[in-house]
């Protein structure tokens, strides 16, 4: 879809009509009807793609049609109010923290301008206190005696046609980023009412394609583009011909290799698209700086977890292909890269869903000795972490001037930095490979701005949202870029080198996008390297 311009859009963000410029709300929020149109929603689900997935063991995606959310009949099935009533009361039952996100909430509005997406958009539903009360407001009316009572006088709604329209809009209007969640007094993660709410639209047919086809892929082939073993190995090697052709040194690569030390798993977006591919090759320059024992998957080859997105089962399976390809292989542990909802997934559900991978041992770093006692359960280790702890241990030489064309600064992707905590190493790493500053205080560490398009919601068909959600980021960003002169954007997500690069080509021209791991190469120092004068590091041309 067309993105207004950049005077239009600009202008559109503090003047239009919302609670930030004091526009008054006409009618209670309630009564105020969602409308679809081009440009404000992701494109439903293909038939085909659902159908694929409802066919697999242990999952359930069924009603799969073709339909669009602009038609009034979204070809429901008959019950499905029922439907989404008992699931509804299953995940109260399963879920303890569900219901007491839904009963602890005192609506204060701690959290209302916390949101990227109310700051871009000024929709008082994309409030989070708002967004969860989409749901709050049918559990009262059907799971709390006073909403039984009392009604809308209590804040309690039923379940209509309406409110399920409202269900889907608003949730895929947030990325699960969690900022919210650090406001709020009570510690509600919203994030979580909104994967419940997505849980609940998809037991009766409503999802979005630019999720499902990737989990699609990410069953049937390994990872989300559904690459064939054959094609992830050429792209894999096509860049190790390139990491030949800059450095000298030819990287030593495996797949599939038994009995290696470890294994290797990155988001499969690192060795078929740009900025990625940067990435990719920096891994392999690491890895063979130092000597590394360690191997590729053709079948394990996507980290990323788009069954996040989608419902606890879905998450499971796909977090399981990677231990099952680690047992098959032999593996000690395992080396995950750059991606954030593979570490969200890792960090916070592993445990309870799949863990603990006793047939695996508690990571060592085959070079330092360094015991990750913090990945005793889940085996694997974060590429940051592990990077961290060689410069520690003095087991890397570098030469930051082959950095010296970046001036960086530095995203807290959201899945590892509030996820997983993984906000230290990746500064420590900088301050040895390049020149680099922060962004303002209230928007980086624990409190870090999303990159507005995660949870699946990087499609082109909502760029317009993508660039109102993403701009509390991108002015951040222009911050430090008319203050410091700023030319690059450093993070350690695959969904967010792609995203953040449509947002800084939008607001912010003149700021690349990159992975800390792709500085990191930059600037090592291999013995027997061949290098020649590469003025944009990894990023150089040579013909």
């Amino acid at each position: 879809m067309s993105v207004p311009k950049l005077e239009q859009l600009s202008k559109s963000v503090v003047q239009g009509p919302s609670l930030a410029t004091g526009a008054i709300p006409t009618m209670d929020w309630m009564d105020i009807p969602v409308v679809f149109k081009p440009g404000n929603y992701a494109y439903p689900a293909k038939k085909d793609k659902v159908e694929y997935l409802d066919s697999q063991k242990g999952l359930s995606f069924p009603n799969a049609r073709e339909w669009s959310p602009e038609d009034e009949d979204w070809k429901l099935p008959e019950d499905w109010k029922d439907i989404i009533i008992k699931g509804l009361a299953e995940r109260l039952e399963k879920f303890r923290s569900l219901k007491i996100f839904m009963d602890c909430c005192v609506r204060c509005g701690a959290c209302a301008d916390k949101c990227h997406f109310f700051l871009g958009t000024g929709d008082p539903k994309n409030m989070p206190v708002l967004r969860a009360e989409l749901l709050r407001s049918v559990y009262r009316n059907d799971f709390t005696l006073a909403g039984k009572i009392l009604g809308k006088m209590a804040g309690a709604r039923e379940m209509t046609t309406k409110v399920l329209k409202e269900w889907f809009m608003y949730s895929y209007q947030c990325t699960e980023c969690r900022r919210c969640s650090v406001f709020c007094p009570y510690g509600i993660d919203t994030a979580e009412v909104t994967m419940m709410i997505r849980e609940l639209l998809h037991l009766v047919g409503i999802g979005i394609n630019w999720i499902l086809e990737p989990v699609s892929n990410s069953n049937r082939t390994g990872n989300h583009m559904g690459l064939q073993p054959h094609t992830f190995k050429d792209n894999v090697e096509f860049l190790v011909d390139d990491v030949e052709g800059l450095t000298g040194i030819r990287p030593n690569v495996t797949f599939n290799r038994k009995g290696a030390e470890i294994l290797f798993i990155t988001p499969s977006a690192d060795v078929f698209a740009e900025p990625g591919l940067y990435t990719a090759m920096g891994y392999m320059i690491l890895f063979d700086a130092i000597g590394l024992d360690y191997t590729w998957s053709t079948y394990a080859s996507e980290g990323g977890n788009f069954g996040l997105f989608t419902n606890n089962e879905t998450m499971k399976k796909l977090n399981a292909k990677m231990y099952a390809e680690a047992e098959r292989l032999g593996v000690k542990h395992i080396i995950g890269g750059e991606c954030g909802h593979m570490w969200r997934v890792l960090h916070q559900y592993m445990d309870t869903m799949n863990g603990p991978a006793d047939f695996l041992e508690v990571p060592v770093s085959p070079i330092t000795g360094t015991v990750f006692e913090n990945a005793a359960a889940t085996k694997m280790v974060h590429i940051s972490e592990f990077t961290a702890d060689l410069i520690k241990h003095g087991k890397l030489k570098f030469d930051k001037s082959r950095n010296s064309h970046v001036k960086a600064t530095w995203h807290d992707s959201c899945n590892p930095a509030r996820a997983m905590g993984l906000i230290d190493e990746p500064r420590y790493i900088l301050d040895h490979v390049a020149d680099w500053v922060e962004m303002p205080e209230n928007t980086i560490r624990e409190q870090t701005f999303c990159c507005g398009s995660g949870t699946g919601l990087n499609t082109d068909e909502i760029m317009e949202l993508r660039m109102r959600a993403g701009l509390p980021r991108a002015n951040a960003v222009k911050y430090v870029q008319d203050k410091h002169l700023v030319n690059m954007l450093a993070c350690v997500c695959a969904i967010d080198r792609a995203t953040l690069t449509s947002l800084m080509n939008y607001w912010n021209p003149g700021v690349e996008v990159c992975g800390l791991t792709e500085l990191v190469a930059n600037a090592i120092v291999q013995e027997g390297e061949n290098r020649p004068e590469l003025p944009e590091g990894l990023r150089t041309m040579l013909f």
